[in-house]
């Protein structure tokens, strides 16, 4: 595919390229191509726009300094524009939660008819968390207990979180040592607003502190709040096999690609999509069904719930539309790429947006309601049927790539997976460790960017080395599709790239060596299981004293940063592909990738090869290892896996 084979690693992706660029549709390759060079300074995080009085470039004066016009130096400038990042990305995160608490609460009231209770064990769990009495009421009055409880905490002014005690209490001491604290999810948010105007905070520690107390807030508040509540409303998932990648579009069904963050919409179009009456007005217009299909982090909400097939990740939305063969893509939040709008106009496929908070101009907007939601879906289905006739059968080019994977793992589900049903424990996965079968555990994940080339280079490589080196891998976002379409994600993968002990384990419990966990918000699932592995015992009283870390080789969104943050707080050393864009103040650099370790037990790293970081990811394991005294590694090392 000539210089596509550079731009994207899989050949399915390669293949619609080649049919974009044939028929002028301009992708995000084109775009990122036409930006180079990139500004430096907006790369080194050293340009201010806060004030009228810039933009400034915290440039070196006579006298040496790196100062604006107002005399911020470049590590009050950086420090700023990182908790903005942060902000941004625990906003994003959090609104989500909200939003699935407002839907939550609309439930309990009886107003959001078409939604139901589906793990009701999980409703009572949440209720003793929050104290909500139970005894003698009934599911939907416990229901808008837990709800209640959950907004209120979105606004809260003082106290502290609730489910910041799901942590050790190890390092519940460590966040009220350093201050960083979340009294309240939007509380946080606002302040971050607040001490970055003009004139407020400039010394960079108090500043970059303050970002951890927000990340903190969205991993153990609005992120962990968005994830317990879908899984009682819409179902926890169960490991489930499905496919993924460009290939699951179908060339004689009405194709429906949700694409997106909120599975609220998305899950209401799952049942619209399987309706007798729908499906028979397929069929009159000449389709033998439909297939419906995901892109992003919607794609991972319905796959691990409906096992609906994923058709790809961030960098591939633009390019299902170039199949030709999308009757309709269905978007909400986050991760919209604005030239999808061009896109659909080359080919028949309908756009259509569903949220007030994200529109798009001269796309057909139907906006979202919880209270009609089914009613909402099947209009939506409906459009896309009467689309089909309008398809091109000459511009239809589906790559004929899938593959097979196993989604819909959770930090509950592994006590059973590992200790059966009647005695679910994490105490093999601990033995594992322990024993020296498993190194660790590594979380991977994040984005996908073009900075990145080829695309999905960076998530295969890192991942492949990891599980060489008998490290168990849990997944969320992107990152799990880009592994997914590798093949790392069906349990087939152990006996073919990872270590002879990660084998041993994978085998014997029946699982992949990569486990996908869920969406981006459902990284909370992986600090649970972190937790989870403290409190069964033996390695160590705290995360920050466990063989773990983690990864985002790819990463792109604020909401990336925000994860990063509270991970790293959460005492996880963390590898990043790219820098931060801080590397135009050596203070705040030299705060992340090393005085935070005094603070918090745990840095970031910012490495660009895959395989040196998951190097730099196994060594701080076997530190830890070390310092538990725990068993050499049962096995030696494969041969190295060649790149590519």
């Amino acid at each position: 595919m000539g210089d596509n084979g550079k731009r994207m690693r899989d050949p399915a992706s390669q293949q619609a390229l080649a049919a974009a660029e044939a028929r002028g549709v301009v992708t995000a390759f084109d775009r990122y191509e036409s930006q180079q060079p990139q500004c430096r300074f907006g790369k080194q995080g050293i340009c201010c726009r806060l004030c009228s009085m810039g933009p400034c470039r915290a440039t070196t004066t006579a006298k040496g300094e790196k100062i604006g016009v107002c005399g911020a130096t470049a590590d009050t400038i950086v420090a700023r524009n990182l908790l903005r990042m942060i902000a941004g990305g625990a906003a994003a995160h959090s609104d989500h939660g909200r939003d699935v608490a407002h839907t939550f609460l609309l439930m309990a009231e009886g107003k959001a008819k078409d939604y139901k209770i589906k793990d009701e064990r999980k409703l009572r769990r949440l209720a003793a968390e929050y104290q909500v009495e139970t005894e003698g009421k009934s599911a939907m009055e416990i229901a808008r207990g837990v709800a209640e409880h959950a907004l209120g905490e979105f606004g809260q002014q003082t106290g502290e979180l609730r489910f910041l005690g799901r942590a050790p209490e190890r390092r519940q001491e460590v966040w009220r040592k350093l201050g960083v604290t979340p009294r309240g999810i939007d509380r946080e948010i606002v302040e971050c607003m607040h001490r970055t105007h003009m004139g407020v905070d400039t010394d960079y520690r108090n500043i970059l502190r303050h970002g951890i107390r927000t990340a903190l807030g969205d991993g153990w508040g609005g992120s962990m709040i968005g994830t317990d509540l879908q899984d009682v409303m819409l179902g926890s998932p169960l490991p489930i096999r499905a496919k993924v990648n460009l290939g699951v579009l179908s060339a004689d069904k009405v194709n429906i690609v949700v694409h997106g963050h909120e599975p609220i919409l998305s899950e209401m179009i799952v049942e619209a999509s399987r309706e007798p009456e729908l499906l028979k007005l397929a069929e009159e217009k000449g389709a033998k069904g439909i297939q419906l299909s995901g892109i992003c982090c919607t794609a991972n909400e319905i796959l691990m719930r409906q096992g609906v097939p994923s058709a790809g990740h961030f960098l591939q939305q633009e390019l299902a539309i170039a199949t030709g063969a999308v009757e309709a893509m269905v978007v909400d939040v986050q991760c919209l790429m604005p030239g999808l709008a061009e896109a659909a106009k080359c080919f028949h496929t309908e756009l259509i947006t569903t949220s007030p908070k994200g529109r798009m101009p001269g796309v057909r907007h139907i906006e979202f309601d919880e209270e009609q939601a089914l009613d909402v879906a099947r209009e939506i289905v409906r459009i896309a049927i009467e689309k089909f006739p309008e398809r091109d059968k000459e511009t239809v080019d589906i790559p004929k790539h899938t593959m097979d994977l196993v989604a819909g793992f959770t930090a509950e589900y592994v006590f059973r997976m590992l200790g059966g049903r009647f005695r679910p424990s994490y105490r093999p996965l601990n033995n594992g460790i322990i024993e020296g079968r498993l190194r660790g555990v590594a979380g991977v994940v994040g984005c996908c960017n073009p900075n990145v080339q080829p695309v999905d280079y960076g998530h295969v490589e890192m991942v492949k080395e990891l599980i060489r080196n008998d490290v168990l891998v849990l997944q969320t976002g992107c990152s799990a599709i880009a592994c997914a379409k590798e093949g790392l994600l069906a349990p087939e993968a152990a006996a073919q790239y990872a270590g002879r002990g990660l084998q041993e384990i994978c085998e014997a419990v029946g699982i992949p060596p990569v486990l996908h966990v869920g969406s981006c918000v459902d990284n909370s699932r992986i600090l649970i299981a972190c937790c989870e592995v403290i409190n069964e015992g033996g390695l160590g009283e705290d995360i920050s004293e466990a063989p773990i870390a983690g990864a985002a080789p790819e990463w792109m969104s604020e909401k990336a940063v925000s994860i990063g943050m509270y991970v790293v707080a959460s005492g996880v050393f963390t590898v990043l592909g790219k820098p931060l864009p801080v590397e135009g103040s050596q203070a705040v650099y030299d705060y992340l990738t090393k005085e935070m370790d005094s603070e918090v037990g745990a840095t970031w790293a910012f490495e660009e090869d895959p395989v040196a970081a998951a190097q730099m990811m196994i060594e701080h394991m076997n530190e830890k290892r070390a310092a538990l005294k725990l068993r050499p590694m049962m096995y030696e090392e494969r041969e190295p896996v060649a790149a590519g």
